[in-house]
């Protein structure tokens, strides 16, 4: 049986940080919080790119940490 693709996940805080420090660099002093919460309109953006906003961030990343720790798990304790 052949899985269905899961749609891609990201943290939209991610992005929040991610325009913060481009705009610090680029000599703006950008505040967080005046002027509302800059989640949602983050999480929008992703919506728009096709990318689903989620607080545990990327799915992928996140299985693939779960894999490498089951591996770490069967290597030390010897499960299967």
């Amino acid at each position: 049986m052949s899985q269905q693709p899961h749609a891609e996940t990201f943290n939209p805080w991610s992005i929040v940080n991610l325009v913060f420090h481009h705009l610090a660099e680029q000599g703006l002093h950008p505040v967080l919080g005046v002027t509302g919460d800059p989640g949602e309109p983050a999480a929008q953006l992703l919506r728009a790119l096709g990318i689903e906003p989620a607080a545990e961030g990327n799915r992928q990343v996140s299985q693939d940490v779960r894999q490498h720790l089951a591996e770490i798990r069967a290597a030390v304790l010897g499960d299967s």
